[in-house]
């Protein structure tokens, strides 16, 4: 009687957050880039603020309704505002991107649910009025032609048509073009979409913690099977595969420092701001092995060091007139992503054998090289981080110059390998293609591998594991402010013209040019580290897990001196706009390695906070100088969160398997 009483009560709870779970529609026009003002206000199209039209594609799209004829006054209204849907911020849900392109927007079918946080508040189905109005009126070039919805794009067909003679009927016309109304998805009807207020969202009491681990780690990943295991990295090279312990078990880490699953320290140079500092696991690495390595190597030192200078002539740099970096002259260390391959079915450990090269590039500082490697989940491709060079205040313009790697995010295709001749040719770094929808397919002027630029040095990036648009950066500062990034297509972060929301060097030429996108989250550095007069950001996780339901959604991040750890809510959901709040943190009294304490203060010493991980079950870990740590029930630091009581009987004990 008492399990089906729980299963009940887990049943509601997830219903509970499945209807006030925000859907997927981050502000995202249908190219993938992200919403702008226009510098010219629209004429035909009647959109304020932030769109994803320009005066360009505004003439367009007149243009286009223009060429339509259409006789109707009522059925011309209606199409008008279809066709300028594709200027609303949120086009790339409208025009469903994530499932191939169409050239209608999804038309409401339906009055949306009441606990839909995304609504054009009109109850009435758009998609009905559309065909009442316009059924018996011809539209030339129509986009309601059906093999359009197929294959989207433009109409083709000049001549005049009608909707009843091109679909059968009402029904079936909005089953083509209509949209359901649920949660995760939004629909067009009629006007510009806008969003509900939403319950505001209170920050955790706090944050408990427990200490499962001595190490010091920079990366963790959880292992691509699915199962409670994690690889851990640290800063010399090394790789091990752990056993992640059941909560509330007492049990620790399950990780041998003897057995590393991997160990590449003989090549990687390890320094305060070298190192290995990132690793990836192929997305189908269960049936490849294909692992990747992020580190640093010097040339000097390592044989097989070598690679092109980031600062050459066609970023306007010599590499004789920049001077040494920390004792070292330029680009004798380099920035190595490597392929190897783990052994056997099992994956227990891996060859420290190179399988390939896939990218090498010479270092022209010694600071600011960033180095995490991400896969997308929903494109498979490979994302690396690189850092402006390390020069302070990016004197060279590297984070700006769409023809340096430096200060970017870059997007590579690892499964298409090229010929030694197409590398050549296309002057590649490496052993990649490059995926043919990145940012230069529609800028010729921006290097071919580039899918975001102005960055600083990225410091943990990640992809919200509920919703793959939202790729989220921290992204460390020069003297004053941190800041954390919803990084998009094209994206330009504003480094150096901009410091975060700040002016930095307002006087370059290309200020008035960039249309920088500012920070979604930030801090001063006078917030957390008065005294010290500095800080570093280190990016974090959505957290996802219900070991702590008051933080279910909250976006975690940390400063690097281990004094201040945020949760961050967005709202209204599905905006892009966030609110923070610095929380803090305990030690569970039973945790299974002691948490050792700041003088003075109850607060665990975490040390320097390096990095955040999460693992397959979506529990989130701080990975600090002073060990590993956990986010654990609240319950067990005395913090007080209302839900964990309905969560509670379904987490997982050490009995209960899973």
């Amino acid at each position: 009687m008492e399990d089906s009483v729980a299963v009940t009560i887990l049943i509601l709870f997830f219903h509970f957050l499945l209807l006030n779970y925000p859907s997927s529609s981050l502000p995202l026009c249908s190219d993938s880039r992200a919403p702008h003002i226009p510098k010219r206000p629209l004429i035909f199209c009647p959109y304020n603020g932030s769109v994803c039209c320009d005066s360009a594609k505004d003439l367009q799209l007149w243009k286009q309704f223009h060429d339509m004829n259409i006789s109707d006054p009522g059925c011309a209204t209606l199409v008008k505002s279809t066709l300028c849907a594709r200027c609303d911020k949120f086009s790339a849900q409208l025009f469903k991107v994530e499932s191939g392109p169409q050239a209608v927007p999804v038309l409401c079918s339906s009055p949306l649910l009441l606990n839909s946080s995304l609504s054009n508040k009109a109850p009435s189905s758009f998609c009905s009025t559309v065909w009442d109005a316009c059924q018996n009126v011809s539209i030339l070039s129509s986009p309601f032609v059906p093999s359009l919805q197929v294959r989207g794009g433009a109409p083709v067909d000049s001549s005049p048509s009608k909707l009843n003679e091109l679909w059968q009927s009402k029904s079936v016309f909005c089953d083509a073009f209509g949209g359901s109304s649920d949660n995760k998805s939004i629909c067009f009807n009629g006007e510009q979409v806008s969003l509900e207020k939403t319950e505001t969202v209170l920050p955790p009491m706090g944050m408990c913690l427990e200490k499962i681990g001595n190490g010091s780690y920079l990366n963790m990943v959880a292992h691509p099977d699915g199962s409670n295991s994690a690889f851990f990295s640290d800063q010399s090279g090394k790789i091990w595969l752990a056993t992640i312990p059941e909560q509330s078990s007492g049990a620790t880490l399950g990780l041998d420092m003897s057995k590393p699953f991997m160990d590449l320290s003989d090549r990687v140079f390890s320094d305060s701001s070298f190192g290995m500092m990132g690793m990836a696991f192929h997305p189908n690495f269960a049936h490849n092995g294909r692992l990747f390595a992020s580190f640093n190597c010097d040339k000097l030192k390592t044989p097989g060091c070598s690679g092109r200078c980031a600062c050459n002539t066609d970023v306007d740099c010599d590499p004789a007139k920049i001077g040494s970096s920390n004792a070292a002259q330029p680009c004798r260390y380099h920035k190595v992503i490597a392929e190897f391959t783990a052994n056997g079915t099992s994956g227990y450990s891996a060859s420290p054998v190179e399988v390939r090269r896939v990218f090498t590039l010479g270092l022209p500082f010694a600071f600011n090289h960033a180095g995490q490697i991400l896969f997308g989940p929903a494109d498979g491709y490979l994302y690396v981080m690189m850092g402006d060079g390390g020069k302070g205040g990016d004197p060279y313009y590297f984070s700006q110059n769409k023809k340096s790697l430096l200060g970017k995010i870059l997007r590579l295709d690892i499964d298409n390998l090229p010929s030694a001749d197409e590398i050549s040719d296309l002057g590649l770094w490496g052993n990649y293609s490059v995926p043919q929808d990145n940012p230069s397919s529609e800028d010729k002027y921006l290097q071919p591998e580039i899918w975001a630029l102005g960055l600083r040095n990225p410091w943990r990036c990640s992809f919200d594991s509920e919703r793959s648009l939202y790729f989220v950066c921290a992204d460390t500062g020069q003297d004053h402010y941190e800041e954390v990034d919803i990084i998009t297509k094209g994206g330009n972060y504003g480094w150096s013209v901009f410091e975060g929301p700040f002016p930095y060097n307002p006087h370059q030429s290309q200020a008035n040019y960039i249309n920088p996108i500012f920070p979604v989250l930030g801090y001063n550095h006078s917030d957390v580290n008065d005294n010290e007069g500095s800080a570093a950001i280190s990016g974090g996780y959505f957290y996802r897990s219900l070991t702590d339901p008051c933080m279910f959604g909250s976006y975690l991040y940390a400063d690097l001196y281990g004094s201040a750890i945020w949760a961050a809510a967005e709202s209204p959901a599905n905006s892009g706009n966030f609110t923070s709040a610095m929380i803090p943190f305990s030690c569970a009294h039973d945790s299974p390695i002691h948490c050792s304490s700041i003088p003075g203060n109850s607060s665990p010493a975490l040390g320097y906070i390096y990095s955040f991980g999460e693992d397959n079950r979506k529990d989130i870990f701080i990975l600090a100088s002073s060990g590993v740590y956990r986010i654990v029930r609240p319950s067990r630091c005395n913090y007080t969160c209302s839900k964990e009581n309905v969560t509670a009987i379904f987490l997982p004990t050490p009995s209960s398997g899973n």
